[in-house]
This record gives C-alpha cells, sequence and structure tokens, in this order.
C-alpha cells in the first residue's frame, strides 16, 4: 500500500524584537559597489576531456599565430582543450597590481576540466574596457575517474576556480563623497526606517543627514571639520551608529516547499474560520489472474495490478480567531485550530480575501 500525501518541509514564524542594526549592516555606500567582470578563455592540458569544438579549434590556433605559429583550425586537435567563460569581482578598493580570485565555467560539451590550465585571458567590465588579466591552474574542488566499465565522479568537474589567478590592470576608483555628500543607499527600502537613520546620525552630527523623498537612501553631510584625509574614519564611525529598522507587516508563503514567513507587525481583524481536510489515500495490490478452463487451451498466468482511491473529508468545525495584536497571539490562534502548514497557506489566502488580514500577502 502506498499512500500519497503532501509533505510540509517547514513553517517559521519570523518575530523581530526591533532592536536597533548598525547603519553598516543595513545599508550600503552609494560609490563603493563592486564591479564585475567576465571573459572568454581557453583552458589546456585536459586528459582528453575537452569540448574539441570549432571554436575550441580556432581559438587554440590564434594562440599559435601569437607565437608565430600558423595553423588551419581544422588541422588542430582540441581534445585537451575547453572554451570557458572566466569571471570575476572587482571591489571599490583593489588597485592596479592587485590579486583577486578567478571563476571559470565550461561553455561547451567538455566533461572535466581537471588538471586544466587557464590561458592569458582579459577581463572586461560592463564598459568594455580591461580591468583584469587571469591566467593559472583550475581547481575544481572534486575529481573524477574512468575505466573501462566503471566510473566515479566527486564534485561538479565543468566549473572551477584559479585563487589569486587575476591581476587588476586598472583600477576603479570609488567617489563615495559626492558634492561634499555621502548617500547610504537601505538594502530595504522604508520610509520609516530611513527616517530612523537620519534621526541617528544627526544626534551625533547635528543636521547632517536627511532622508530621500522616496525612502531608498538617505545623504549625509560631511561636515566641514572632517578633513579630506580622515573621511574614512568619519564613515567608519558613521556606519557603527544603531538605528531602529521597521519592518512591514507581510505574510510570505511558498506553496512549493509549504514554508510560511509571518512578520512581526501583522495582525488580523475577528474572524469565523471553517477548514475541513481532504484526504485521498491512493492502495496499489498485486494480484494473479488464472486462466479458465484447461492450461492446454491456450491460458496463461498472469500479474495484474489493483488499484483503489478512497477520498474522505472531515468535517470542519466553525472557529472565531480574535482580533491579534502580535504574531505571537496570531501564531497560538491558528496552532490551536491544528491546522498543517499547508491549511494555513490557504487560510491566510481567504482571509486577505476577505480583507482581514492587515498586512501583504507575498507568494513564491
Amino acid at each position: 500500500m502506498r499512500t500519497k500525501q503532501l509533505v510540509i518541509l517547514a513553517v517559521l514564524l519570523a518575530v523581530s524584537a526591533g532592536f536597533a542594526e548598525r547603519i553598516k549592516d543595513i545599508t550600503t555606500i552609494d560609490g563603493a559597489q563592486s564591479n564585475e567582470l567576465n571573459g572568454v578563455g581557453l583552458v589546456i592540458g585536459l586528459d582528453g576531456s575537452g569540448d574539441n569544438s570549432n571554436v575550441a579549434k580556432r581559438m587554440l590556433s590564434n594562440y599559435y599565430r601569437r607565437h608565430n605559429m600558423a595553423f588551419d583550425p581544422n588541422n588542430v586537435d582540441a581534445a585537451n582543450a575547453a572554451v570557458v567563460a572566466v569571471t570575476a569581482i572587482l571591489g571599490p578598493s583593489d588597485r592596479v597590481g592587485a590579486k583577486i580570485d578567478v571563476s571559470v565555467s565550461a561553455t561547451g560539451s567538455a566533461t572535466s576540466l581537471q588538471g586544466g590550465k587557464l590561458l592569458l585571458t582579459y577581463l572586461k567590465g560592463a564598459d568594455g574596457r580591461v580591468y583584469a588579466t587571469s591566467q593559472g591552474s583550475v581547481l575544481l574542488g572534486g575529481f573524477g575517474a574512468a575505466g573501462n566499465n566503471a566510473t566515479v565522479t566527486q564534485g561538479h568537474l565543468t566549473s572551477g576556480e584559479i585563487p589569486d589567478g587575476g591581476t587588476v590592470v586598472r583600477e576603479e576608483l570609488a567617489h563615495i563623497v559626492r558634492s561634499g555628500e555621502v548617500t547610504l543607499l537601505l538594502k530595504n527600502r522604508d520610509h520609516s526606517t530611513a527616517q530612523y537613520i537620519a534621526a541617528a546620525i544627526n544626534s551625533k552630527w547635528q543636521g547632517i543627514a536627511h532622508a530621500a523623498a522616496d525612502g531608498g537612501a538617505v545623504r549625509v553631510k560631511v561636515p566641514e571639520t572632517v578633513k579630506r584625509t580622515d573621511v574614512n574614519q568619519f564613515v567608519h564611525t558613521l556606519g557603527l551608529l544603531e538605528a531602529q529598522v521597521d519592518q512591514p507587516a507581510r505574510v510570505v508563503v511558498n506553496e512549493k516547499t509549504g514554508t510560511i514567513i509571518v512578520g512581526q507587525n501583522v495582525t488580523i481583524s475577528t474572524v469565523a474560520i471553517a477548514h475541513g481536510n481532504l484526504t485521498i489515500t491512493v492502495e496499489e495490490k498485486d494480484y494473479v489472474s488464472q486462466p479458465t478452463g484447461n492450461f492446454g487451451d491456450g491460458g496463461t498466468t498472469a500479474k495484474m495490478d489493483r488499484t483503489s482511491i478512497r477520498a474522505t473529508q472531515k468535517e470542519g468545525i466553525l472557529r472565531v480567531v480574535p482580533q491579534t495584536l502580535t504574531v505571537t497571539q496570531l501564531a497560538q490562534a491558528l496552532n490551536a485550530m491544528g491546522l498543517t502548514p499547508r491549511d494555513l497557506i490557504s487560510i491566510f489566502q481567504a482571509i486577505k480575501a476577505a480583507g482581514a488580514l492587515q498586512a501583504d500577502l507575498k507568494t513564491m
């Protein structure tokens, strides 16, 4: 017998205590973001696990040509080579000559980059300019081995890393002070949180901060007493200040996994709820069908499957859930009904449709 049931993975009730957070943890500084670099390179030295594609042959032919050796791409064997996408992150403080980590990923039919080495590759930014070069041995973090009749593989063999495999050749200087101001960008846009951040800063430096109209940023005027060489210390002190974070009233549900996230400020108006549970049981049994008459008449014994399906529905009880003031009280009221996460998702959707859920309902 097999009983098909919905598997509930998790129910989470997120409760925020309303503690203040460091400004550096809830904002980023405009102008101090990292930049993504990318390029296309060739990994060589593979043990026959390359893609041997026309692109790999042409890139290998061009490599030979740069070393004064001309070959027709059609006559080049690239079984030990693979075309790869090369990516890296250029930090705001990375200067010329600095080393950065590089990632490589096979783009063709290569089965493994194990033992490979990336040839010199230029990494460009979104503006098309070269900011770094990369080269080095690829580390996979796994391995693969094969014999005539068996193979063993551990990890992902078509992507890897080259620690310190990139060298910065052009700087992307961070300009965090513009027109005498530092702009703090909120990671979660909220008007109230922006006001709290501005108030926390103004409590230390009178009147230098104000929240943007869209609630997504706080502009801070650098005090005249702060020297140019002391801007870093000013930003450091700014980030250590604590500000209250206002959490919007929101319920997030993922019906695929049965996950529910309930924010602290979620409340519901008084409602009456009745919810019935439907259970579907699928039962499969094997039985043997014997032929009628004599075996000599051509009948055969056969194995047959028999499936029966039963559906039962429990009676729903109408319960009154009073208006709740905290997420804890809301959880207690719903848990008292003995509901499963799947039931709770349906109920939250119904309460929202009835206009009794005083929160945003977001589905994933």
